[in-house]
Formats: C-alpha cells, structure tokens, sequence
C-alpha cells in the first residue's frame, strides 16, 4: 500500500488539532475543517505553540516548526475530495458524527477510508449512514494524540481488511502503536476498563473514603499507574466522562457504566475537568 499523502480532519477541537500536528510532524499533508467559526485559527495558534515547547524540549527542531504548519491547509468540506484519508474528530454525539459522515461518503473519493475518533460508539453504526460502509473504520488516538502512543483500530461488521490495513500503515507512519478491536463492542478494549475504574474512584470518594488526593495516590502507587484516575478523569474532560459512561450504560445495561452522581453534579455545575482545576480538584463534599 502507498503511504498516506493527504489526510482530511474534521474538527479542530482537542483531538483533531492534535491528530492535524501529529500528522503534520511526519510529514503528511493535512486539509483541517471546522465548522465553527475561529477555530481553525485558534487550533493553529495552539499547534505552533505546543511545537514550540516541544522544541524548547528538543523534541523538535525549531527551523522546522514553519515547515510543519506549513502542512495545514485550512480547507472545506469540498476539498477533501483531494484526501486520501479522513479523520472525524468532532464532538462525542451520535447524532452529529452520523451527519458528518453521511456528508463525507458523498464527497470523497470511492477508495478513501472514514475513519472515527469516537472512543467509545459503534463504527457500524456510523457506517450505516454511508454510501460504502466496507471503507469505514475506527482509529482512535488518545489525548495527546502527539504524545500518546496508542491508537485502537476498530474494526465494524463490514469493514474489508484493507481498510485495517491502510489505518494502520497511516499509525504506523505517525509513529504510533496499534491493537485491532476485532468485535465492534461499546468502548473498544481502553474505555470498557477505564470507565469502571473511573467510576469505582469516583465512588469512594463521594462515600468519603478517602480523599481524591489519596485514592490517585493508590492507584500510581499501588497499581504503578503514571496518573491517578481522578486526575486522568479531569484531563479528559468530565462532560466527555459522562457521555461515555452514559452510552455504555444505555448498550450494556451494567451497572459496572453506571454514572456516579457526584460526576452529574459536577458537569452540571461546569466544573468540567481538562486541567482548569475545576473538575475533581474542585470538589469537595462539604
């Protein structure tokens, strides 16, 4: 197969400005789309900044930072007629990744792949909404998408092996690991483990068992995570916790996804997480 040259992402939030500098970085020409207005040049702004520190680190040459972004087209929907590959990484909602796809099959060309960023949703439903379904499939980054060095590749009910195999060639040439989810089950293999022990954290410390501080303690210490889970809860994003949580909830039927109600609480009140201070580490039971 013929690496990657052109690869389209929708959305320029979090994970598709991350997948747009990751890809960036390796060389690959990216076409960024957001519907939103701004956030292209706001995701730029953020890009350029997260090369400079990496480059005040040594990870990256700083005469090459302008060739990287130099990489980044902002583009239309229109133009990913020019991708070899497509990206969603929009919002986690069924409803508007379904509309995003349906959009893309009638755009791109017969041998594109679509592929989903949705950690957690079912890539044949999503597929269902397009026009050649055996052409889409799931590539989930994790949050730094440049840092981060997994990506699930998920696989849907009719999803051909040559789609596995071109989402893979395209992690592999990002300088990513990957497993394959052969069952295409809600939360793939990371989230269906993760979201429990979020959820069982979450609820020791609503009994008051132990303080947050502790309970992350536990796990890096006892379990030699690099990250306690209240403090990886936080960094995803407590809205996106709960989404997740929620949707497993609804296809399993466990209790195992159940929610706890101090997250609600907490999304409610906007103490949203992603490193603002205002998610777990903004609570108290008092």
């Amino acid at each position: 197969m013929e690496p990657i040259k052109t690869l389209g992402v929708v959305g320029a939030g979090t994970m598709g400005s991350g997948i747009a500098q990751l890809a960036a970085m390796h060389g690959i020409r990216v076409l960024l789309y957001d519907s939103q207005e701004g956030a292209i040049n706001r995701a730029l702004s953020k890009i350029r900044e997260r090369l400079m520190r990496a480059a005040e680190r040594g990870q990256v040459e700083t005469a090459h930072i302008d060739e990287m972004m130099s990489h980044i087209i902002e583009s239309s929907l229109d133009d990913f007629v020019q991708a070899d590959f497509v990206i969603e990484a929009v919002v986690e909602v069924m409803a508007v990744k379904k509309t995003v796809f349906e959009h893309l099959s009638r755009i791109v060309r017969p041998s594109t792949v679509l592929a989903s960023n949705t950690s957690s949703f079912s890539i044949t439903e999503l597929a269902s909404v397009c026009t050649r379904p055996e052409t889409v499939v799931g590539m989930h980054f994790f949050n730094p998408a440049p840092i981060m060095k997994l990506v699930e590749i998920v696989r849907g009910e009719d999803t051909l092996e040559t789609t596995i195999e071109q989402a893979q060639l395209l992690a592999q040439q990002m300088g990513k690991e990957t497993i394959v989810v052969q069952k295409d089950t809600p939360g793939f293999v990371v989230n269906r483990i993760l979201m429990p022990l979020f959820i069982e954290a979450m609820r020791i410390l609503e009994e008051g068992v132990a303080s947050k501080e502790d309970i992350d303690k536990a796990v890096k210490l006892g379990l030699n995570h690099p990250m306690g889970p209240l403090t990886l809860a936080d960094f995803t994003g407590l809205d996106v916790d709960l989404e997740v949580m929620d949707y497993l909830y609804n296809e399993f039927h466990d209790d195992r996804f159940a929610a706890p109600q101090v997250l609600r609480r907490l999304v409610r009140a906007g103490h949203l997480g992603k490193k603002s201070g205002r998610g777990f580490y903004h609570y108290s039971r008092k």
